[in-house]
């Protein structure tokens, strides 16, 4: 859908403009809305608007990418709100029952960044079998 980290960024800076000025959103800025609200701690580097469109994030520095965890609770969403692959709505539905809907999320992205992981060092595409039996571990 997007082309690049900037362009990347540029929608949720955006999006953190609409809800500051209430303005209306469409679907997808809803769900990027709701997860913007849900980490107050990333509002502040929002609002450097430019600034953290150029800035890196590297573990060596003990720096959390902002866009890419939220990006990453998008992703859950969205593969549950699809199952796919198959199974992970359910697995989705009973740890948001248990633990939360955020901590669920947060729990299953262990999951969804070892499978990336593995399959960017491999060069294949996410094995969607290991990856829901790391989920149905949780």
């Amino acid at each position: 859908m997007f082309q690049s980290r900037d362009e990347v960024r540029q929608v949720y800076l955006d999006v953190w403009r609409k809800l500051q000025q209430n303005d209306l959103l469409e679907p997808l800025e809803a769900i990027i809305a709701e997860v913007i609200e849900i980490h107050p701690e990333y509002h502040s580097l929002l609002e450097r608007n430019e600034d953290i469109r150029q800035q890196e994030f590297t573990p060596e520095q003990g720096q959390t990418n902002p866009f890419l965890h939220m990006g990453m609770h998008i992703a859950l969403r969205e593969q549950a709100g699809t199952d796919r692959p198959p199974g992970i709505q359910a697995i989705y539905h009973r740890l948001a029952a248990s633990r939360g809907q955020h901590e669920a999320e947060h729990a299953m992205m262990e999951c969804l960044g070892q499978s990336l992981w593995n399959a960017q060092r491999n060069g294949v595409a996410p094995d969607e079998t290991e990856y829901l039996d790391c989920l149905k571990k949780l």
